[in-house]
């Protein structure tokens, strides 16, 4: 049997991290660079719906908020993405056909994973033909936390295979991995099995994304990169609400792994919430007022 991982995977220093993380939250940004920075979150944003009460009218009115997110005279860019389930693919793509917007979707039995593997690639097949550019598959935190890690890497791998021509996200669900050494692991070996991204959380379970739980996994494809010359992106999903976040964010990925992440290829924000303040704070900081929360209404 094969090993998880072709490469050592190192230790964390839990400290380290904390103290490393706490930094990235007390960086001083010039007003027109926090401007740049909220619309560069933007870009990078995956907006998401994923209800049992989804219907086509409203991802379609999700799509339209995908494609102009504020009035063309904040200059705001576009969304990264929209994700949905499998069922409704078919109309983001209608919505979003000559945008440049991807259409993610979740699948393997999003968002257990606790489903028989036949069942999840098939879920992925199903997506991909109904036009899917991304998905987002979820590990087996139970097979992972069983030690069975070499069965996670072999799913991942048969998940990137039925994705064909699609790009894969995988997604760790972080807050029940239990240690930064797991999420460590999970991370090498996702990248190693084929993985274009790696993903904190579903969004399902609390905690989810955070700062040094994102670094973890900054580092992991930091060092990955220097040791393979490839580039993997990194998706923080999860809890992340306030433009004042996203802005850590950013200067984590800039300060990590420099000004090459620094795009929608590979950097994104799973971001349910996070575009009604991101919004707001452009609008004060173009218009020198506050608006409302409708104004900035995601449907």
């Amino acid at each position: 049997m094969q090993p998880p991982t072709t490469f050592p995977v190192p230790p964390v220093d839990q400290v380290g991290v904390h103290e490393r993380a706490a930094k990235f939250t007390k960086r001083s940004l010039k007003a027109e660079t926090k401007l740049a920075g909220l619309k560069m979150a933007v870009s990078m944003m995956d907006l998401t719906t994923l209800e049992g009460a989804d219907t086509p009218g409203k991802v379609a009115q999700l799509c339209h908020k995908a494609r102009q997110p504020m009035p063309e005279g904040y200059g705001c860019p576009p969304c990264a993405a929209v994700c949905v389930y499998p069922t409704l693919v078919g109309a983001a793509r209608s919505h979003l056909a000559g945008s440049g917007i991807a259409v993610a979707s979740v699948a393997t039995g999003f968002p257990s994973g606790q489903y028989p593997l036949d069942i999840r690639l098939a879920d992925v097949r199903d997506a991909v033909a109904a036009g899917a550019d991304e998905i987002d598959m979820v590990i087996s935190r139970g097979m992972f936390l069983a030690g069975r890690h070499d069965q996670v890497r072999d799913e991942i791998i048969a998940t990137k295979a039925a994705c064909g021509a699609a790009h894969l996200k995988v997604i760790f669900e972080t807050g029940e991995l239990q240690t930064y050494d797991n999420v460590r692991l999970a991370s090498q070996i996702a990248m190693e099995a084929g993985a274009d991204f790696i993903k904190t959380s579903t969004g399902k379970v609390a905690p989810a994304a955070t700062l040094p739980v994102t670094l973890v996994m900054l580092e992991a494809v930091r060092d990955y990169y220097f040791a393979t010359g490839k580039r993997i992106g990194v998706k923080p999903a999860g809890g992340i609400r306030t433009a004042k976040e996203a802005l850590q964010y950013l200067v984590m990925i800039r300060e990590t792994l420099g000004d090459d992440w620094l795009t929608p290829d590979l950097f994104r924000f799973g971001a349910s919430s996070l575009l009604r303040d991101v919004e707001m704070q452009i609008a004060r900081m173009v218009d020198g007022r506050y608006h409302s929360a409708d104004y900035c209404s995601l449907g």
